[in-house]
Formats: structure tokens, C-alpha cells, sequence
């Protein structure tokens, strides 16, 4: 039996490894272009106030919605992803994300319909979220279920690599078309450009998916009768600990990353008087170290093991929050792009081995569901209403709050981290 799945594992390998990356760089372009606009375009055009503080919190309120339906995809989509298998699932989480994304380009604003407009923003929105709940899970497992034991953090970083790929992919695109287009034409027509472009990814992934073979992982879990009826309430039966646990060991990865964007964007454009282009430049330098660290974390994972790598870069975060204030309040060009790529540093050493961590949490027949579920139940605890509560904070206190707000979270994560069980699953 193990040798007639060699040749089909090492046909698929390139393939495996590619399309788990180009699926989660999709999948994050599509769900950045969001948090961009969020911030620059969506308060004037779909929640017009006389505040403007209050518009800029209506639009990252609809923000919010994708994290709170991500459940949602990791429940339906990690059903199926267990029973029937993770290729067909990840194309049509690909497709619903898809079409989600591309619709937005097409909405009238609120000056045309009404409140009709951010109704239609939130309900796309909504599929935004269901379809990315669906396809991270997907990804990881598909790399993971591919890897040898020794290698499982470094092909697990594959996926990974999507999101800093797909955070410089969108705000390249916004930094170029607020460079080319005037204020007016880019508020105009100019932000729903990289919405419908998207569609041209969606069929790249497309193809690239269909091309992939079942994971062996899947394939013998079928063929010894492992499969579960219901994998949701399987997990929540028999692993409803490391479900808990590995949720808020997650929520300050989530925390950490979109503090260092949405909410840095946000703030240091209304209030510390930096442009958008300037900042969004510094931002896009710092996310080639989130890039960068990624892969470091994988190969340190693989050696010293994936909880512990995350305990240390847990730690470091939570010291890293009382230098929000002190960074970001020090007007000095260099030390805020110093702050944010510390931030997306360490963001890079806690994401990269966080994939193949939380995989391998549960065995093969509720691994999509658990996995997915796990994270996106973090990404509702951890970023969810993190950029509202940090503006709010940061308003009514001040950024110092900021920083206890993310060392409290390390804190929590740090604590869940020491409490899960070290139990492997069979691979």
C-alpha cells in the first residue's frame, strides 16, 4: 500500500505546494483589498456621516463580518472536507471567495441606492468570510497531509506564505492606482479595479486546483474506515480541549497582525498626520519581513518542535506591546517603520509553524474541521473587533492601552499554549 501512494504523492508534490501558496495568496488578496478600502474608500462611499471617526468605525464594523462567518465555512466546509476530501472542497471555497470579491467592484454606492449599498457590502462581505473559513484549513492540510514528519512546519509555511504575498499584492495595487488616479477618480472607479481583477487569480487557482490529487493522509484514513458521520460533533465530543486551547493559543497572531495594519493604518493616517502613500509604503516594507521570518520559524519549528517555537514568539509579542506607545508617538519616521517591522516580524515567527501546530492537534477524520474551526474561531476573538476596540482605546485612553490590549492577549495565548496536550495523530 505505501508504495503504490509514492508515485502519486511525488507527481503531486509541485502541484500540492504550489496550489496550496497561490490558493492562500488569492484568498488573502482578495480579503486585504478589503481591509484597504475599509480604511480609504468604503466610509465615503457607503457610510457618509458629518463624523467621520463615526464612518470610519461603521466601515470596520462590516470588516468584522467576515471573521464572525469564517466559523461558518470552517463548519460546513471542514464537514465535507473530511468526508468527501480536501481537493473539491478547496475549489469551491476558491469559487465562493471569488465571486464574493468580485461583486464588491460592482456595487453602487450609498449616493445611488441608498442603504441598500452597505447592506449589499456587508453581504458580500459575509461571503468573503465563508469562503476564506473554508480554504486556509484546506490549504495547510493539503501541504501538511503531503509532508514528511520531519518537514511538516516547513511545507505547512507554504500556505502560509500567501498572506504577506497577498498583503503586498493589494496594497502595491492601491499605492499604484492612488499614484496614477486622481482623489476623484479613484473614489470614483479607481478602488474596484483590483476587486474585479481578482476574478483573473480566481481562474489561475482554479486550474491549478483541479490539477492536484487527494492527500495520502485522506486517502488511508478512507481506506482503513476511519470516517467519522458527523466530524463536527465528533470534535467537539473528543477534542473539544485542544478546539479551546489551540483557538486562544491563535488569537494573538490574529491581534498582532491587525493592529500592525487596519489599525496603524487608520490611526497614523487620521491622527498622526502621516499621508496614506507614505504610510502605506512603510507598511509594505514591513511586511517583507513577515514574509521573510515565515520560513525562518518553519525550519526552527521542525527542529525545537511547533509549540514551543510559539511560545517564544509568543512572549516576545507580549513585551512587544509597551513599545506601542513609545514607537508610534515618537514622530520619527524611522523608529515607526522600525516598530512595524518588529511587529511583522514576530508576527512572521508565530504564523509560519501556527498551520502544521493546530493540524496537528487532531486526527486525520476531524483535522479539516478542527483545524479550520480553530483558527477561525481565533480570528473572531483575536481580529474580529480588534482595529474598533484598539481606535477606541487609543481615543478614549491612549496608545499605551493599545499595548496592554496585545500583551494581555499573549498573555492568554501563552497560558493555552501550556495547556494543550502534547498527543500526536497519525499522518
Amino acid at each position: 500500500m505505501k508504495d503504490n501512494s509514492n508515485p502519486n504523492k511525488e507527481n503531486s508534490l509541485k502541484h500540492v505546494l504550489f496550489g496550496s501558496l497561490i490558493g492562500t495568496t488569492i484568498e488573502f488578496f482578495d480579503f486585504y483589498i478589503y481591509a484597504n478600502a475599509a480604511v480609504l474608500v468604503f466610509p465615503q462611499l457607503f457610510f457618509p456621516s458629518k463624523d467621520s471617526t463615526s464612518s470610519v468605525l461603521l466601515s470596520l464594523a462590516t470588516f468584522s463580518i467576515a471573521f464572525l462567518s469564517r466559523p461558518l465555512g470552517s463548519a460546513v466546509f471542514g464537514h465535507y472536507g473530511d468526508k468527501i476530501g480536501r481537493k473539491t472542497t478547496l475549489v469551491i471555497a476558491l469559487l465562493t471567495m471569488g465571486i464574493s470579491t468580485v461583486s464588491i467592484g460592482f456595487l453602487p454606492s450609498y449616493a445611488s441606492i441608498g442603504i441598500a449599498a452597505p447592506l449589499l457590502l456587508m453581504l458580500c462581505r459575509f461571503g468573503q468570510g465563508v469562503g476564506l473559513g473554508g480554504e486556509w484549513g484546506g490549504a495547510v492540510l493539503l501541504a501538511i497531509e503531503n509532508a514528511p514528519p520531519n518537514k511538516r512546519a516547513w511545507y505547512g509555511m507554504f500556505p502560509q506564505l500567501g498572506a504577506p504575498i497577498g498583503l503586498l499584492l493589494s496594497g502595491g495595487t492601491f499605492l499604484i492606482l492612488t499614484d496614477t488616479m486622481t482623489a476623484d477618480a479613484f473614489l470614483d472607479y479607481g478602488w474596484r479595479i483590483p476587486f474585479i481583477a481578482s476574478s483573473l487569480l480566481v481562474v489561475v487557482g482554479f486550474y491549478i486546483r483541479l490539477k492536484i490529487t487527494e492527500t495520502p493522509a485522506f486517502e488511508n484514513s478512507k481506506k482503513e474506515q476511519e470516517e467519522v458521520k458527523i466530524p463536527f460533533f465528533t470534535l467537539l465530543k473528543f477534542y473539544k480541549n485542544q478546539l479551546i486551547f489551540g483557538t486562544f493559543a491563535a488569537i494573538t497572531t490574529f491581534l498582532v497582525f491587525y493592529l500592525m495594519t487596519v489599525f496603524t493604518l487608520s490611526w497614523a493616517t487620521s491622527d498622526l498626520g502621516y499621508s496614506k502613500r507614505d504610510f502605506l509604503l512603510m507598511q509594505l516594507f514591513s511586511v517583507l519581513f513577515f514574509a521573510l521570518f515565515i520560513p525562518v520559524s518553519a525550519l526552527i519549528a521542525d527542529r525545537i518542535g511547533r509549540r514551543k517555537m510559539l511560545i517564544y514568539a509568543t512572549t516576545a509579542i507580549a513585551f512587544f506591546g509597551f513599545a506601542f506607545s513609545f514607537s508610534l508617538n515618537s514622530g520619527s519616521t524611522i523608529l515607526v517603520t522600525l516598530f512595524l517591522c518588529i511587529g511583522m516580524a514576530l508576527m512572521g515567527f508565530t504564523y509560519g509553524p501556527l498551520g502544521t501546530f493546530l493540524s496537528e492537534l487532531f486526527p486525520t477524520t476531524v483535522r479539516y474541521s478542527g483545524t479550520s474551526l480553530a483558527f477561525n474561531l481565533a480570528g473572531i476573538i483575536g481580529a474580529a473587533f480588534a482595529p474598533m476596540i484598539a481606535i477606541w482605546l487609543a481615543t478614549q485612553y491612549s496608545l499605551t492601552y493599545v499595548g496592554f490590549y496585545l500583551s494581555t492577549a499573549a498573555c492568554i495565548s501563552l497560558f493555552s499554549l501550556l495547556m494543550i496536550s502534547k498527543e500526536e495523530h497519525k499522518f
